[in-house]
Order: C-alpha cells, then sequence, then structure tokens
C-alpha cells in the first residue's frame, strides 16, 4: 500500500508542478505578489495530496511564539517536506538554497521566480555575504528567511555542524532567529521514494533577541534549543537521552 501511494502521490505531483512551473514562469513578466498567489495554489495542492493520498498531516506546537514581523528560521531540515510545510505555516517566505536547485525543470523555475536565495556552497566566503545582502533585502520587503543550518538533510537523530549563516543574517539585519525542530523525516526520509502516513510535529521556539548577544552565541541559542527539542519530540532516536 505504501508504494502505491507513494507512486501515486510521485504521479499526481509531477501532473501538479509541470502547469505550475510553466505559469510562474510566464508570471515573471508581472508581479512577484502575482507569484507568490500562484505558488500558493501549489503549495495547497501538494499539503492535500500529502494528507489524501500519502495520509501525512501535521501539528505545530509554539505559534505564539512567531514574532510579529518577518524574521530569521533556523529549522531542522530532514526531508523535502519542509521546503513546502514550512510555506503553509511562515508565508510569505524565501529559502536560502543550493544553486543547482534552481536547475531543475518546472521546480527549479518556481524556485527562481519566488526570488530565493541562491548560493554557491563551495564559495564560502561569498555565499556568506550573498546571505547577509539579499537576505536583508527579504526581510525589508516582508519576507521571512527560512535557513537550513546544517546544510542538507540529516536523518532523525542525527546532527550535523551548524554553520553560521543564518545567525549572521539575523544579526545584520537586526532581527530575531526563531528556531524550528520537527520530526518529519519519520515519515519522509532523506531521498527515499516511499513515505509512510503519520503524524509531523513541527515544533516553534521562543525567538532569540539578536542584539546583546554575538552572532556565535545566537547561532549556539538556536541549535541548543533545536536539538534539546528533538529530544523532545522524537525520544526514541535519542536513546542516550533516555539514559541520562
Amino acid at each position: 500500500m505504501i508504494f502505491i501511494r507513494s507512486t501515486l502521490f510521485a504521479l499526481l505531483v509531477t501532473l501538479l508542478t509541470i502547469p505550475f512551473g510553466i505559469l510562474v514562469s510566464i508570471a515573471m513578466l508581472g508581479s512577484l505578489r502575482l507569484r507568490y498567489a500562484i505558488i500558493a495554489v501549489w503549495r495547497h495542492g501538494f499539503m492535500a495530496l500529502c494528507r489524501g493520498v500519502l495520509g501525512i498531516r501535521y501539528q505545530v506546537i509554539g505559534r505564539e511564539n512567531m514574532p510579529a514581523t518577518p524574521s530569521v528560521i533556523l529549522s531542522k531540515h530532514q526531508s523535502a517536506w519542509e521546503t513546502v510545510g514550512l510555506q503553509d505555516i511562515f508565508p510569505p517566505l524565501v529559502f536560502v538554497l543550493k544553486k543547482e536547485l534552481l536547475r531543475i525543470p518546472f521546480f527549479g523555475w518556481g524556485l527562481s521566480a519566488m526570488k530565493m536565495i541562491s548560493i554557491d556552497r563551495t564559495e564560502r566566503r561569498e555565499a556568506l555575504r550573498q546571505v547577509a545582502e539579499q537576505g536583508c533585502d527579504r526581510l525589508q520587503d516582508g519576507y521571512w528567511v527560512v535557513v537550513f543550518p546544517e546544510g542538507t538533510r540529516v536523518a532523525p537523530g542525527e546532527r550535523g555542524r551548524y554553520k553560521p549563516g543564518g545567525a549572521h543574517l539575523a544579526a545584520q539585519a537586526g532581527v530575531p532567529v526563531v528556531p524550528v525542530a520537527h520530526n518529519a523525516g519519520e515519515v519522509w526520509s532523506r531521498n527515499a521514494f516511499l513515505k509512510s502516513p503519520g503524524l509531523i510535529t513541527v515544533s516553534i521556539g521562543p525567538p532569540i533577541d539578536t542584539a546583546n548577544l554575538s552572532e556565535l552565541q545566537v547561532g549556539k541559542a538556536a541549535e541548543n534549543w533545536i536539538e534539546a527539542e528533538m529530544r523532545r519530540i522524537s525520544p526514541h532516536r535519542y536513546p542516550d537521552a533516555a539514559a541520562d
């Protein structure tokens, strides 16, 4: 059943994405607001397929922690789900992503149209500059900026090296950092074709004020909160925590 559901989902998402990729590319001639409206319709369709075909739903803990104005989100990255799911929770937003994603037909066209912050990860200093410069512009225009500080998808129970780009951006822009933990990888594994039905928990932490902290302190505070929260929402992935 999981194979049938996953196959049907892949087919339907492809059929959904192709026309919207073309449509949003044409909308490049119009306003950014129009492009976001088009992507919002695609997103609702994608999330409906997650619920109806895959049986994947989500719940949000800590909505009250969301600042009133757009800020920098530092989020755990386990699957492709959160690249769409977070758009449902923090609209409108842009992601910091590797530029290679822009080359994907139809899907990449949509990313380009939405003014995502694309970086070359092999040029670390230039990437940091781009994140700060473009990120400040997006924040001033009223967009949340999502950064995956580990830089790549990390399997449930594992921990990557947290990078400073998100904390640096928040400090430069003078906005809070909002840490986000989730367990999407429990139902949608990294690079996996098969997806399992289940409930994803997205937990939003208290905003971290960047005014009186160094960038290193901001990044470490976000990392500590995210990793501690991961142990709370996915305790079975951290047997060492149960033994403490």
